[in-house]
């Protein structure tokens, strides 16, 4: 048994989910005006009787405080008179209002139908005491009920007429925007990032119209850059692994034949691959904000200068010259292997864009508690429009993809959030046509 009843609520609660905004709506607004229709039937009806008398009564108390106030005024009378001909209450003395029935008033009693009367007594300027009835009559409101009534009922036909009218077009103008909005989320559901949201008529619709425009653009960049990232990985991955299937192909038909430069190239390949793997599992931890940095203070000008020496030996014999510029040695409190990551990613992106000088100078200044360094390459530099947009991951400027030395295009993309991570700043500086200096700050212990 509970479970029916448990099945007949969500029902109910899913019968309103399906019910369109704008007949919701329509039905608010109508039920709003029955219940305004029923509240004025029942003051006007059921009410109306005793809202008279009470009007009555306190018409009645205001004159004999009125009296009061005026009782030796000589403008008396001229009150009275006009109570008697304003508000239908006839003040006497006790003796007039005892005084025996005429004629015409025997047949329906002394004071009509029903009256009202209070009786007080004031105090003339000369001493003497006046006892003052006052008498107001309340006339029969059947007659009035009746015409009430009717008139009601044409104003409940009016009103009804009316409230269905416009409780369409609210609930059309209301939600005829949001269903837009709805329809053009579905198509962005579907993939459609070129899809444009047009609110208007109301503020909140419009702040949510611009806000799932933004969204929109966003999920554009992201799908474009996920699109990219699994184009220029897959190119990174098929090359060394091609390269790794002719040569042990090689090796396997022809084993005598074997020599160091062929294994050499099959563990460089390995080794790019594992980069790659290593870049992608960072970026995504990254994203997902499961990255734990493990900071000890240490000497970053020690670490970078053993960086530097490794690299050094790894590219001189191609012509490459690494020079470093500091001054004393500098300890910070951070993730010396996560620092030291992004330097070397930064390191082996100059080398990368150094062009026929070959020459990358990394500099290390202190200003205000934060130790800068600066990675300058001798490159052709990078044009003003890309530079917002080279932390992207696997950003290229000419749109083309093309297959470094060393690293795995991932290298801009992890320098961000590592120095992100440490609360530092990054940035780059570069002119076309001119060398390009990336540079990263990090807070001095």
């Amino acid at each position: 048994m509970p479970i029916l009843s448990r099945h007949c609520v969500d029902w109910g609660i899913d019968s309103m989910d399906k019910l369109k905004l704008k007949w919701r709506i329509f039905t608010f607004q109508l039920g709003f005006c029955a219940l305004l229709l029923l509240v004025l039937w029942f003051f006007q009806t059921v009410l109306l009787t005793d809202m008279y008398k009470y009007i009555r009564k306190e018409e009645l108390q205001k004159a004999v405080t009125l009296v009061g106030k005026n009782i030796n005024s000589p403008d008396l009378q001229e009150i009275l008179d006009d109570l008697a001909r304003n508000k239908e209450i006839i003040v006497m003395t006790s003796q007039e209002f005892n005084m025996p029935l005429r004629p015409e008033q025997e047949g329906r009693g002394r004071r009509g139908p029903e009256s009202i009367t209070q009786t007080e007594t004031f105090t003339l300027s000369d001493g003497r005491n006046v006892s003052l009835t006052f008498y107001a009559l309340i006339s029969p409101v059947d007659a009035t009920v009746s015409t009430l009534r009717m008139q009601l009922y044409i104003i409940t036909g009016i009103m009804l007429l009316l409230s269905i009218i416009i409780a369409l077009i609210i609930s059309w103008r209301v939600s005829k925007p949001i269903e837009k909005i709805n329809s053009s989320a579905k198509l962005l559901a579907s993939g459609n990032y070129d899809t444009h949201f047009d609110g208007r008529d109301f503020l909140e619709v419009k702040e949510l119209s611009d806000t799932l425009n933004t969204a929109a653009t966003e999920l554009s960049k992201v799908e474009t850059l996920r699109r990219e990232l699994m184009a220029n990985v897959s190119h990174d991955l098929r090359t060394p692994l091609a390269l790794i299937y002719s040569y042990a192909e090689m090796m396997h038909d022809f084993p005598d034949e074997i020599t160091k430069e062929q294994t050499q190239i099959i563990m460089d390949e390995t080794q790019r691959l594992t980069s790659l793997v290593n870049d992608v599992l960072d970026v995504s931890q990254f994203e997902m904000g499961t990255m734990v940095l493990t900071k000890s203070v240490y000497n970053l000008t020690e670490s970078i200068s053993s960086t530097i020496d490794r690299i050094s030996e790894l590219v001189k014999s191609d012509g490459y010259t690494l020079c470093f510029e500091h001054g004393d040695d500098i300890f910070v409190n951070a993730d010396e292997g996560k620092i030291m990551q992004a330097f070397y990613n930064l390191l082996i992106n100059a080398i990368h864009y150094s062009g026929e000088i070959k020459n990358v100078v990394i500099r290390q200044n202190v200003s205000n508690g934060f130790a800068k360094i600066e990675v300058i390459d001798s490159g052709d530099g990078i044009a003003e429009d890309d530079l917002p947009f080279i932390w992207d991951r696997y950003y290229k400027s000419n749109k083309k993809h093309k297959r470094a030395i060393t690293g795995t295009g991932l290298g801009l993309s992890i320098v961000k959030k590592i120095i992100e991570l440490h609360e530092g700043t990054y940035g780059v500086t570069s002119e076309l046509g001119k060398r390009s200096t990336f540079w990263f700050t990090i807070n001095i212990s």
